[in-house]
């Protein structure tokens, strides 16, 4: 096998991102049999088919999402270690609004990443609701917003998609419990009569023992096993885990992860920052597919 060449790679992953060879082009700026060719390439080098060609684009095999991991660490690295020779190229000033859940593991992933090769860029970070985050957005008082969307179509660009579902601690399992402790949050929002409109469709004998003014403070309330509560699946920790419908709970609400961005024209800072989103969710994306 010969050695692993890095645009091949990069085109690589923009099949995996797009799983189109057109789209792909597009990203690399190289025409669609450019693509197949590279493609072709790779999978000599490799000894193995990374892709199955389909009528619409082609889908990734067993030996694709393998790679796939691997690929996203070595461009990163490759681009970190060029950025750094030649030293930061971003000044200025980028502001971000995220949801709390993020806050204590993808968020520090971010900035880490993005810091690394953009030192002398000053990151100003807003944690709060989604809606919030969205309108201070449209406003102008940011430049970028990682929010959750209800539904599963949505115009903006999707990051993941993140349905809201029951959890309940690994170690407690509250959900055994009669009547079935609940933890909510403090605030009446459509997020918390949905939930409640799910307990009542399944007819659980429940009640509300623990209240939370944030998601953060929810979270701590079923790992201390005072109740299950309703979570995004994203932010479910490791020491709690999600309620099944083979369990009797549906999920509660589909929603998505998505990036929005301001109005007026974006400088490097922010369209620097708003490509370290993407790849963190994406290697977070991998990162479950590959312990699944």
């Amino acid at each position: 096998m010969s050695h692993l060449d890095s645009e091949l790679l990069r085109t690589f992953l923009a099949v995996a991102d797009t799983l189109n060879f057109t789209k792909a082009g597009e990203l690399v700026g190289r025409t669609q049999s450019a693509v197949s060719v590279r493609m072709r390439r790779l999978e000599e080098d490799l000894g193995e088919s990374l892709f199955d060609r389909t009528a619409t684009g082609v889908v990734m095999t067993k030996h694709g999402h393998q790679l796939l991991t691997r690929a996203r660490k070595i461009i990163l690295l490759l681009d970190e270690t060029a950025a750094s020779i030649r030293g930061p190229q971003l000044k200025g000033i980028v502001r971000i609004g995220t949801p709390e859940e993020h806050g204590t593991s993808l968020i520090p992933r971010v900035l880490r990443v993005f810091n690394e090769t953009h030192s002398d860029v000053e990151v100003i970070v807003k944690f709060g609701r989604s809606s919030t985050n969205l309108d201070a957005v449209n406003s102008g008082h940011l430049d970028l917003a990682v929010i959750y969307e209800r539904g599963q179509e949505t115009a903006r660009e999707i990051l993941q998609p993140d349905p809201t579902v029951w959890a309940t601690s690994s170690v407690y399992e509250q959900h055994l419990r009669d009547p079935l402790p609940v933890a909510m949050l403090a605030v009446d929002t459509w997020w918390r009569q949905r939930a409640l409109r799910s307990l009542e469709s399944i007819n659980a004998n429940h009640r509300i023992c623990y209240l939370s003014d944030s998601s953060n403070g929810l979270i701590a309330g079923v790992r201390a096993g005072l109740g299950i509560a309703p979570l995004t699946r994203g932010s479910i920790p490791e020491d709690c885990r999600e309620l099944t419908i083979a369990e009797g709970y549906p999920v509660i609400d589909y929603s998505n992860v998505v990036l929005c961005q301001s109005n007026s024209p974006p400088s490097e800072a922010t369209l620097g920052m708003a490509n370290a989103i993407r790849q963190a969710f994406s290697a977070r994306r991998d990162d479950t597919k590959n312990t699944q």
